[in-house]
C-alpha cells in the first residue's frame, strides 16, 4: 500500500515530464532532441504568458480592495475575462509613431524588451526535472540575459525622439544598473555556499532535511538578510513601487515609453510584469529552495505546485507593497543602493562566509553570524538617518 501511494505520488509531480517523453518518444531520434526543446519553450511561454494575465487582474482587485472599490468586475465571471478585453483593445488600437522617430529601433525596442524577459525562464527549474537548459552557469546566463532589458529601455526612450522619453529611459537605467549590483552581490552567497552556478544543483542542496526542516538558505541569517535585500533589489528592477520612478507621471509624464501606442504599449506592460515574475523565481531558486517544501512530511505535494505556490506568495507580496508605499524621491532611491544596499550586500558575503568557518554548534553560529549583521545595520540606518535634514510634511485636509 505505501509502495502504492509512493508511486502515485511520484506520477503526480512527474506527470508533465512523462507527458513530453511520451510525445517525443514517437518521433525520430535525431528530431527528438529539437522537438523537446521546443515543447519546453511553448510551455514556458504559454504558462507564464498566462500567470501574466492572471496577475493583472489579482492585482487590481487586490489594489481595489486596499483602496475600497471594487476593481474590475464588468468582463467575464468577477471580471476575469478582463486581459482578454485589454488585448484586444491593445491589438485594435492605432500605432502611433513620432515622425521623427528612428522607426527600426523605435520597433525592436518592446521586441528585445520582452525576449529578455522570457531568456531568464530558461535556467529557471519550475519542478522536479522540470527545467528547459541546466547550464552549469544558470544564474550567470540569467544576469547576462537580463541585462538586455535596459538595451532595450534605452533604444525606446532614444528611438523616440523626445526629450521626455530620454530623459526617463536615462533614470530608467541608472536605477536598473545601480540595484543590478546588490542582486548580483545578493546571490553571491547562495553561489559560495552552494558551490555552484547551476541553479538545479542550487536546488537540490537546500532539497534535502535535517529532521523534518529543509535546508532552504533562508534558514540562516544570512540567508534571510540575502532575501531580504535581494527582493529589495528585485522591487527597483522591476520598477516596481515605490521604485517606479522611471514612469513618475507627475515629473516626465509616462517615463521611456510615453511615444508608444497599441500593442507595442501593451508589450513594455507585459515586459515588466514578467521580469518581476522572473526575478521572483530566481529568488525562490536561490533561497527558498526552488521546488522543494519546506518540511519532510509535506514532500508529497507535487514539486511545481510548490513552486507555484511561493511564486504567487511573493506576487502577493508586490501588490500589497504596491497599495502600501508612496514612491520614493530620486535621490532617496540612489542613495538606497550606494549607502544602503551596497555595502550590507557585501557584508552578508562575510557573514556567509563565517557561517561556514565559525566554530561551535547550530546555535552559535546563529548568535555570530545574526550579531554580524543586526549590529553594523542599525549602526548604518542610524547613520543615514542623523545625516538627512529634511524638512518636516505638513499635511493640510480641505474642510
Amino acid at each position: 500500500m505505501a509502495s502504492m501511494n509512493t508511486g502515485i505520488v511520484e506520477q503526480a509531480d512527474q506527470i508533465f515530464v512523462v507527458l513530453k517523453g511520451a510525445v517525443v518518444s514517437h518521433l525520430p531520434t535525431i528530431l527528438q532532441p529539437l522537438v523537446s526543446a521546443i515543447i519546453s519553450v511553448i510551455a514556458v511561454v504559454a504558462v507564464f504568458a498566462g500567470l501574466f494575465a492572471l496577475t493583472t487582474v489579482f492585482e487590481r482587485k487586490g489594489l481595489g480592495r486596499m483602496q475600497n472599490r471594487l476593481g474590475p468586475n464588468r468582463v467575464g465571471p468577477f471580471g476575469f475575462f478582463q486581459p482578454a478585453a485589454d488585448g484586444i483593445k491593445s491589438l485594435t488600437k492605432e500605432d502611433l509613431v513620432p515622425r521623427a522617430a528612428d522607426k527600426i529601433v523605435h520597433f525592436l525596442a518592446p521586441v528585445v524588451l520582452v525576449a529578455a524577459s522570457f531568456l531568464g525562464y530558461a535556467v529557471l527549474p519550475v519542478g522536479r526535472n522540470m527545467v528547459v537548459t541546466n547550464l552549469d552557469a544558470g544564474v550567470l546566463y540569467f544576469f547576462a540575459a537580463g541585462s538586455m532589458v535596459e538595451l532595450g529601455v534605452f533604444m525606446a526612450g532614444w528611438s523616440s525622439h523626445s526629450k521626455y522619453s530620454l530623459l526617463g529611459a536615462m533614470r530608467a537605467v541608472a536605477q536598473m544598473i545601480s540595484y543590478e549590483v546588490p542582486l548580483v552581490l545578493a546571490s553571491i552567497s547562495v553561489i559560495m555556499t552552494a558551490g555552484s552556478l547551476s541553479t538545479v544543483d542550487i536546488v537540490a542542496k537546500q532539497a534535502q532535511y535535517t529532521g523534518t526542516i529543509a535546508h532552504w538558505y533562508v534558514f540562516t541569517p544570512w540567508g534571510f538578510a540575502g532575501f531580504i535585500l535581494f527582493m529589495i533589489a528585485a522591487t527597483a528592477e522591476s520598477n516596481r513601487c515605490p521604485f517606479d520612478l522611471p514612469e513618475g507621471e507627475s515629473e516626465i509624464i509616462a517615463g521611456y515609453f510615453i511615444e508608444y501606442s497599441g500593442f507595442k504599449f501593451a508589450l513594455f506592460f507585459a515586459g515588466e510584469y514578467l521580469g518581476m515574475l522572473a526575478t521572483s523565481a530566481l529568488a525562490i531558486t536561490l533561497f527558498l529552495g526552488g521546488w522543494s517544501a519546506p518540511f519532510s512530511f509535506l514532500a508529497w505535494v507535487p514539486s511545481w505546485i510548490w513552486f507555484f505556490a511561493k511564486l504567487l506568495t511573493l506576487i502577493f507580496c508586490f501588490i500589497w507593497v504596491r497599495g502600501t508605499l508612496p514612491r520614493l524621491r530620486m535621490d532617496q532611491l540612489m542613495g538606497l543602493a550606494w549607502k544602503f544596499m551596497l555595502p550590507m550586500t557585501i557584508l552578508n558575503l562575510f557573514v556567509a562566509a563565517a557561517w561556514r568557518f565559525v566554530p561551535g554548534g547550530l546555535p552559535v553560529r546563529w548568535f555570530v553570524c545574526a550579531a554580524m549583521l543586526v549590529i553594523p545595520f542599525a549602526l548604518l540606518s542610524r547613520g543615514l538617518r542623523s545625516e538627512k535634514k529634511l524638512q518636516t510634511r505638513t499635511y493640510r485636509f480641505a474642510e
